[in-house]
């Protein structure tokens, strides 16, 4: 069983974290691939629309009769065949959302969070306490946990000042353990999470994973 490094907001180490390996022993890309590609179906708008004939301008009277004009027969201004008629089998509003089985959502969050460590990703911190709610001191904080560019901050719920705090500050996005994703992880450069979200999580994804089949002597 792995361990990491629990350190406080000075970057000095106050304790380890034993990681269970249900959740950090390997690292599936193909679920990573369809957990990412779920997420992003599920954010698209869906607004997009064209006219169809019965929405575009124009009155429904019939241009000319039927026979003896000698042009082809027409029943509308309106039809998909001519200039400003309707658009035919276009693109209208629906959701792109579709249904992905918890275990597979599960299986590719315990495969980020084995990326994120074994890339040297994956930041411990005791907790998240800040005495006030100040973006340049913690800004100077995620300095000092060699927070460089983008990062993701894994807390609880209820921390006004970290929320205050975290806001403001570029390339940083703070979200609750129970709502973390794998798109989430891969999105960001540097995971750093507070040690009891962090417990929190491991216990769910450890008891969600499937149970190893016994060796056989």
């Amino acid at each position: 069983m792995a361990k990491i490094d629990v350190v406080d907001l000075k970057g000095k180490k106050v304790g380890t974290l034993e990681l269970a390996d249900e959740v950090f022993g390997g690292i599936n890309e193909d679920l990573l691939w369809e957990a990412v590609k779920h997420y992003r179906a599920s954010q698209r708008a869906g607004t997009h629309a064209t006219k169809n004939k019965k929405l575009v301008s124009g009155a429904g009277k019939k241009l000319w009769k039927q026979k003896g004009t000698g042009r082809a027969r027409v029943g509308s201004i309106r039809s998909p065949l001519w200039r400003h008629g309707g658009t035919v089998h276009g693109p209208q509003p629906h959701s792109y959302d579709y249904q992905f089985p918890k275990k597979k959502l599960f299986g590719a969050l315990r495969s980020a969070l084995a990326a994120k460590l074994a890339d040297g990703k994956l930041t411990v911190v005791e907790s998240f306490e800040l005495e006030a709610a100040k973006t340049k001191t913690f800004r100077k904080a995620l300095d000092t946990l060699g927070v460089a560019k983008t990062a993701l901050l894994v807390d609880g719920n209820g921390n006004r000042n970290l929320e205050l705090s975290a806001r403001n500050v570029a390339g940083v996005e703070l979200v609750a353990g129970n709502r973390v994703h794998p798109y989430h992880l891969l999105r960001y450069e540097t995971a750093v999470f507070s040690r009891p979200a962090l417990e929190k999580l491991q216990d769910s994804l450890k008891a969600s994973a499937p149970k190893r089949k016994a060796e056989v002597a």
